[in-house]
């Protein structure tokens, strides 16, 4: 979405009655919060892909540091 494009959004927004500004908002939180299930779902299928083909590090703590010292 382009500047001009949101500063329009935010103008109307502005414009709006108290209840439709409400509506509004509860709309655009739930639609936020899908996202973020979107993204945490594809990350999940991402990991499980990973773990799959063998591509995931397994240890504890101090094999990671010792990891990490290695690079």
């Amino acid at each position: 979405m382009g500047t001009k494009t949101l500063n329009k959004l935010i103008e109307d927004f502005s414009q709006l009655p108290l209840e439709d500004k409400e509506y509004a908002i509860d709309i655009i939180k739930k639609q936020l919060a899908e996202a973020k299930r979107d993204v945490i779902a594809k990350r999940a299928k991402e990991a499980m892909s990973n773990l799959k083909k063998g591509l995931i590090k397994r240890g504890n703590v101090k094999d990671l540091y010792k990891d990490i010292e290695g690079d």
